[in-house]
């Protein structure tokens, strides 16, 4: 089954906390650790990783911690994990380190790359803000909703009932 490194799990989570919490100062990483119950050796390894891709930045000395290098709504879950594990590639074919040598006569080589590319287009329209305020899940509520008026039950579309 297809699943997020704990890099990725972790990264999304970290700089969460660093939106959340951040109004006009920076939050130490020992909070980030707490909060998420992750250990701060591995997130100094991941804050470092979205440090150098421009998505944070840190400040030192006594009231030191990590800031975002942009607004929430300008940093997308796309953007955090393409840092943290490169771009979306859900079979190694697809990876641009490893390739394939049957990749023109592979049958499910394009279900592969249309599945990842499908993910990577969600991934970019869920920004930080969404997850501060709860957007995303307002926005998968109504989806749900409005798909739900349009299906009728097995034994409504029999008799011809309408929702």
């Amino acid at each position: 089954m297809l699943r997020l490194s704990r890099k990725g799990q972790y990264g999304v989570r970290a700089i969460f906390e660093i939106a959340r919490g951040q109004g006009n100062k920076p939050v130490p990483i020992k909070e980030i650790a707490e909060r998420q119950a992750v250990s701060v050796a591995y997130l100094e390894q991941i804050l470092n990783k979205l440090k150098n891709g421009g998505l944070i930045r840190s400040v030192k000395g006594p009231g030191g911690g990590y800031m975002l290098s942009k607004k929430p709504e300008d940093i997308s879950i796309s953007a955090i994990l393409n840092e943290l594990e490169g771009p979306v590639a859900i079979t190694s074919c697809l990876d641009p380190e490893e390739g394939c040598v049957r990749v023109d006569g592979c049958v499910t080589y394009m279900l592969w790359k249309s599945l990842g590319e499908k993910i990577d287009a969600f991934l970019r329209t869920v920004t930080l803000k969404d997850l501060i305020t709860g957007t995303l899940f307002k926005k998968n509520l109504k989806l749900k909703v409005t798909r739900s008026k349009r299906v009728r039950s097995p034994r409504r579309a029999a008799r011809g009932d309408l929702m």
